[in-house]
């Protein structure tokens, strides 16, 4: 196991120590300089590929987006051991998001709030940084999540989410849409029924378009909040199929702080992260799967911070999961953890 791995657990009092923002940019830079010199070679278990989206993945664990908005670190992530990586959220145009702070730990709780709001370089910096990087030419899958500007318009958000999606098509092994973050005003109002009809209804024609042009069908998945009710999830699990749409990432990040009440940072604006959320995600997991049966892929994600968290995921219903604050809090050995308790569980 690399330097890296072994320190991370000493090393996170003194990340802690700073600015939240300012930590994930040293760690990124520090995982970037360690890649670059062959520092990080996980020890892992044996790969079990698993298929999702028609997509044959070498495990079932995954990095959310987020992590990395603009793509400048894929190869060093991808080297951690994951199945997959995904990146992003990218919009058309770069915007530099909501004022700071905008990131918040809540340890007691294992969590964080974030209110972002899709900050990133654009389209066309984090396609530059794409192309530079090579992990899908050695087999590595990538996914891209593409998002709204924040001036635009609710009523003309298909226009950037066409936009995004006809400019990363040629470079993605899967598309995701993002409509549930909550830190983009009345984003996630697209997740009512006539609005993601409408929307999803576009985007699969364009997809033709695109996979007549590029001699490929690129599958595109939906990443949704743990707030809907059952009805909600219903409505999504009905529609989704119907429109063409492949997948499924649930969930996103919460707006509720019943399970944070009275910590520090509890009452800043943004979406919760982290075990609060582990709960909130399985439901809605597990009702996709009961209403969706097997016309989705369904990938797990909120609240994994130990393996079998991800193994819960899989037996509840997801075909693969992805890990974004469990890693803040563990660190990268949470991929090799995952890997094995994932690797006993079989949908």
């Amino acid at each position: 196991m690399s330097v890296f791995f072994q320190a991370y657990p000493l090393l996170r009092p003194a990340l802690f120590a700073l600015e939240p923002e300012t930590a994930h940019a040293l760690t990124l830079s520090t995982l970037q300089r360690m890649h670059d010199m062959g520092w990080t070679r996980p020890a892992r278990a044996p790969d079990r590929p698993v298929t999702l989206m028609g997509l044959t993945l070498p495990n079932a664990v995954g990095l959310a987006a987020g992590l990395d908005k603009n793509g400048a670190h894929i190869d060093a992530l991808g080297g951690l051991g994951f199945g997959f990586v995904e990146i992003g959220t990218v919009t058309p145009r770069p915007q530099p998001g909501n004022p700071l702070p905008r990131l918040f730990r809540l340890p007691r709780a294992e969590a964080l709030i974030n209110r972002m709001g899709f900050n990133n370089d654009g389209l066309a910096v984090f396609l530059a940084n794409v192309q530079r990087s090579g992990y899908r030419s050695r087999g590595g899958i990538l996914g891209l999540n593409i998002g709204k500007n924040a001036d635009t318009p609710i009523d003309k958000a298909a226009d950037d989410y066409l936009a995004g999606l006809e400019a990363v098509y040629p470079h993605a092994d899967y598309v995701t849409i993002n409509i549930s973050s909550p830190n983009t005003q009345n984003l996630r109002s697209l997740q009512g029924a006539d609005e993601l009809s409408s929307l999803l209804r576009q985007l699969d024609q364009a997809r033709d378009t695109l996979a007549a042009r590029h001699g490929r069908r690129v599958p595109l998945a939906v990443k949704i909040a743990p707030d809907l009710d059952e009805s909600q999830i219903d409505a999504i699990a009905d529609l989704l199929p119907r429109h063409g749409i492949d997948g499924v990432i649930a969930t996103n990040t919460t707006l509720s702080r019943d399970a944070v009440q009275g910590l520090p940072h509890a009452g800043e604006a943004g979406g919760l992260s982290g075990t609060p959320v582990r709960e909130m995600s399985l439901r809605v997991v597990e009702r996709l799967r009961r209403q969706a049966g097997d016309a989705l892929a369904i990938i797990g994600v909120g609240g994994i911070l130990e393996g079998r968290h991800a193994a819960e995921k899989l037996a509840a219903g997801a075909d693969a999961v992805q890990l974004y604050t469990g890693l803040i809090y563990r660190g990268p050995a949470l991929v090799g953890d995952c890997l094995a308790a994932v690797s006993r569980v079989r949908r």
